[in-house]
């Protein structure tokens, strides 16, 4: 293909096609970074041994388990994870829960529920016997009597779980 020219007040301006590229063979590779797996056999056999400051070791997301102190590496033992698998002989439940599962909706416990739940029994039980005191205390305090309000309320949790 013929290149166009064109003059302008002495000038002479040609218009032509190149395939050569601009950057005269250079090329920026720092767009296109060299991770572990990427690269020659040698290239892989340098960064071995003196990894270059700007192609980062690529770690894919591993923590590292020590440090580099000068060209040796320094295990710390407690940056090593430890894996602590239950024993699971004889559970029961399934490894799966299925999306179809429907969702169960608790409101929250209210104070009424919980006296309900955990004293009105035994108080009924005493007031009909007549087992109360004379502040209307109970003479003989059952276990759910003397229960904290944290106890009382873990009791009633798994009451709830045992209806639904």
């Amino acid at each position: 293909m013929e290149p166009s020219v064109l003059s302008l007040l002495g000038k002479q301006f040609i218009r032509g096609i190149s395939t050569s590229v601009c950057a005269c063979g250079k090329r920026n590779f720092k767009k296109f970074p060299i991770f572990n797996k990427r690269g020659t056999r040698d290239f892989k056999a340098r960064q071995a041994k003196n990894p270059h400051p700007d192609v980062p070791i690529h770690t894919y997301g591993v923590r590292p388990i020590g440090y580099k102190a000068g060209t040796s590496f320094v295990k710390i033992n407690e940056l090593v994870p430890e894996i602590i698998v239950p024993d699971l002989t004889g559970f029961k439940l399934k490894p799966y829960v299925s999306y179809r599962v429907n969702d169960i909706v608790q409101p929250p416990l209210t104070p009424e529920e919980l006296f309900g739940a955990v004293y009105v029994k035994k108080i009924t039980e005493d007031f009909k016997l007549g087992k109360l005191g004379p502040d209307n205390q109970p003479l003989h305090p059952s276990p759910e009597e003397s229960l904290s309000p944290e106890e009382a309320k873990e009791k009633v949790a798994s009451i709830r779980s045992d209806i639904v």
